[in-house]
């Protein structure tokens, strides 16, 4: 018996493949939007896959027809298409939102959009729950725009319930900006000591595709007007994840730490490093959809790494993962600076 019809809009990118498979094992009639109208290889035949650029005046409205009961969006940022979900709450039972972590602010209004200032990384409680306060709304960064969108959607709860999921740092295959590539690039490149700023402590809390697709699911199931943070069981220190890459791959590295931040020339710093850790509480989608994680870390892993090194065989990293180059720059793999400053540690030593 079907659940029902489910749209799925951002289909073809990292979480939207994930929860398409899983809305669709779970007994949902998928539809599959994406502007490219792609399917990927673990859907099932009974997935619908149709090209919809939502950005085309009316194209979404046309492609939902008499509605859906479920509509998961992936790829929405701000005011314009908050209006743009609630203007069709007359065809959509229930939405899911894919929000982020990075619509907190601390006690001081230092968020990810202040942690490149001096004392600008944000220090929040550990773990932060979703009543945490929250960056000002606007047009201006990916934290303000997600953060508008929220409330534009929540105000229209009583025409839309929708659930926005705040997700952490995610990872897992199709990723456009895999944290793990700091590691795992380097093991395969035959480097055997890396530098961890902030003594290898920084914990920026993960979350697998597998675990935000499990998320959405329930949350389909479950419509009513909230927000859910959305994290893996476990948040592990960036020391510890280098460990665990280490271990997939069989190899060992020496791993020096420094107190503090990142020396000159951002020796050190990695996709997860911070002065402060980010740990997400994740008890409220445990008591309000019965969220039971379907893996950790660790155990996601070895197929993260696996294919982020199919994704490297015979290609340069910054053909393979353009956006990862735009986010951190070339100097995320600058070896000669690394062992410059190597050079000069061990001579101090």
């Amino acid at each position: 018996m079907s659940r029902g019809r489910a749209c799925v809009l951002g289909a073809t990118g990292q979480i939207g493949r994930a929860a398409v498979r899983a809305l669709a094992e779970d007994g949902w009639e998928v539809t599959a939007f994406s502007r490219g109208g792609g399917r990927d290889g673990a859907w099932g035949d009974g997935v619908h896959a149709v090209a919809v650029d939502r950005d085309e005046e009316g194209a979404l409205a046309a492609a939902l027809g008499d509605g859906c009961d479920a509509l998961v969006d992936m790829v929405a940022f701000g005011r314009e298409h908050a209006a743009q979900l609630t203007g069709l709450a007359d065809r959509v039972g229930s939405a899911v939102v894919i929000s982020s972590g990075a619509v907190y602010e601390d006690e001081r209004g230092r968020s990810f959009d202040t942690q490149d200032e001096p004392d600008g990384f944000p220090e929040y409680p550990v773990p932060v729950s979703e009543a945490q306060r929250t960056v000002t709304p606007g047009d201006a960064t990916y934290g303000t725009r997600k953060i508008a969108l929220e409330r534009e959607l929540l105000a229209a709860g009583d025409a839309l319930p929708v659930t926005l999921l705040r997700a952490g740092a995610v990872h897992g295959e199709h990723c456009r900006t895999p944290r793990e590539l700091y590691f795992v690039k380097r093991l395969l490149d035959g480097r055997r000591r890396r530098v961890l700023a902030y003594e290898g402590a920084s914990r920026f809390h993960p979350v697998h595709v597998s675990n935000v697709a499990e998320l959405v699911r329930l949350a389909a199931l479950r419509p009513a007007s909230r927000v859910l943070n959305a994290g893996d069981p476990q948040a592990p220190t960036v020391a510890e994840i280098g460990t665990a890459v280490d271990e997939v791959l069989g190899l060992e590295t020496e791993t020096v730490l420094v107190a503090g931040a990142p020396p000159e020339g951002g020796i050190g710093e990695t996709p997860w490093s911070g002065a402060h850790p980010v740990v997400y509480d994740m008890s409220a989608a445990e008591r309000e959809l019965g969220y039971r994680p379907v893996t950790g870390y660790v155990q996601s892993l070895p197929q993260t790494v696996a294919w982020l090194a199919a994704q490297l065989d015979g290609r340069d990293w910054r053909q393979a993962f353009p956006k990862m180059v735009r986010n951190y720059g070339e100097g995320l793999f600058d070896y000669a600076a690394e062992d410059a400053w190597l050079e000069r540690h061990d001579r101090k030593a």
